[in-house]
């Protein structure tokens, strides 16, 4: 399995996300700044052992981060996203899947660093067109 460096938000990604995490305990938030948020909270997901077993096993509204992605054009965590939607049915235990399911997803999720490694631009490019 890759792994690869946790992504470090600037400054400007951190103070936006800690006065959204406020105000949506006052008002319902835009769908953009939806997406940041979701973006914001599923990256530990996709960067932790079980990345993509893990996004699918967790409790989160999948299609709706999976639209914050593709809201953001992060294509390249889309596509891994997508083509691993089998695991939301498969046991908890990453470790019960067959050779060729652990197979498979291994080889999904070798597209995802360089998706990952991305994200941060896209981020701060969908925050200045959308969010100021």
């Amino acid at each position: 399995m890759i792994f690869q460096e946790p992504i470090e938000w600037p400054d400007e990604v951190e103070m936006l996300v800690d006065g959204l995490e406020v105000e949506m305990e006052e008002r319902a938030l835009s769908r953009e700044e939806r997406a940041l948020m979701d973006i914001y909270e599923t990256v530990p997901i996709l960067e932790s052992e079980d990345r993509l077993h893990e996004f699918w096993q967790s409790p989160i509204d999948h299609q709706r981060v999976i639209k914050s992605f593709d809201l953001i054009g992060a294509q390249g965590i889309v596509d891994p996203l997508n083509a691993s939607r089998w695991c939301g049915t498969r046991s908890e235990d990453r470790g019960a899947y067959t050779e060729t399911e652990a197979d498979y997803l291994s080889t999904i999720e070798e597209d995802l660093p360089a998706g990952m490694d991305e994200l941060v631009d896209l981020v701060l490019e969908f925050i200045e067109e959308e969010l100021s």
